[in-house]
């Protein structure tokens, strides 16, 4: 048994594949050992459009005795344009009602729509709180994350400044070890989340090469494989007394290409080979 205090889990990024459902992502996921999986809206949408329903998603995941942790969404809740981001805001409470039905208890906040421009970062902290409050009658909770590629909320730093100047309670942070990268060129971030305030991890490392300002998602590797400081992750994390998921996702065609069952597997060799030594 390992005395790991994290548990892991498949971001559907990782093992994307043309032709393979959502519903067969949740017994891939299993059959390799992970404890959780990260589906996307848009593929649970497919499911849907196909005849499916939500509630098979929920019975499979419940039967094969894996979590459904977080949903990956895509809503404008931070644009300065009102029009937008009501729009946004409609489309976060249909996936908060999705996330419900799942029995999910989390959904991905990104700067969808602020990404590819410079907004002003304090009128950002007030959007969350707006949006908190929109999708407060449900039972799933708002995860706050950063991207490094963003122009706006890009960093751990930005992320922090939103959570603590929305007023919001307990905001939960997603924190990405490649976006920390990609944003702020190293990891000290971990240092000042305090411990309670992350929500979910996503795991990945990154070669040397492509340099930094022009690395990509799709370069993203299997942990270990790059030049991620591990130790220092790792140490971080427990200093902080997560014991939450890592959740492994990646972008990488070439792993695409091998097919979903097998990146499964290696990806959770090696990530717990990264955490658990």
């Amino acid at each position: 048994m390992s005395d790991s205090p994290f548990s892991y889990c498949l971001n559907t990024s990782t093992i994307r594949s043309e032709g393979v459902s959502v519903m067969e992502y949740i017994d891939i996921a299993a059959d390799a050992g992970y404890d959780g999986i990260e589906p996307w809206v848009e593929e649970i949408d497919r499911w849907v459009d196909g005849g499916g329903t939500v509630g098979q998603l929920r019975e499979r995941a419940e039967s094969r005795g894996i979590r459904i942790v977080n949903l990956i969404a895509f809503f404008e809740w931070a644009v300065p344009e009102a029009e937008r981001r009501a729009r946004g805001i409609e489309e976060a409470r249909r996936c908060f009602e999705m996330a419900d039905a799942l029995g999910c208890s989390l959904v991905a906040t990104a700067p969808t729509g602020i990404h590819d421009r410079v907004v002003n970062i304090l009128p950002v902290a007030q959007r969350f709180a707006a949006v908190t409050d929109a999708v407060s009658d449900f039972s799933a909770t708002p995860l706050l994350e950063f991207w490094g590629v963003a122009q706006t909320l890009g960093t751990a730093g930005e992320a922090l400044l939103v959570a603590t100047e929305s007023g919001v309670p307990d905001v939960k942070l997603l924190a990405d070890i490649f976006h920390m990268y990609k944003g702020s060129g190293h990891h000290q971030g971990f240092e000042h989340f305090g411990p309670g305030r992350l929500g979910l991890v996503h795991v990945n490392d990154y070669p040397a090469q492509p340099t930094r300002d022009t690395i990509t998602d799709a370069d993203r590797v299997y942990p270990g494989d790059g030049v991620a400081p591990w130790t220092q992750i790792v140490a971080h994390l427990k200093h902080l007394k997560y014991q939450g998921m890592l959740s492994l996702e990646l972008f990488n065609p070439t792993y695409w290409a091998k097919g979903p069952v097998a990146v499964a597997q290696e990806g959770l060799a090696k990530l717990r080979t990264c955490v658990e030594g």
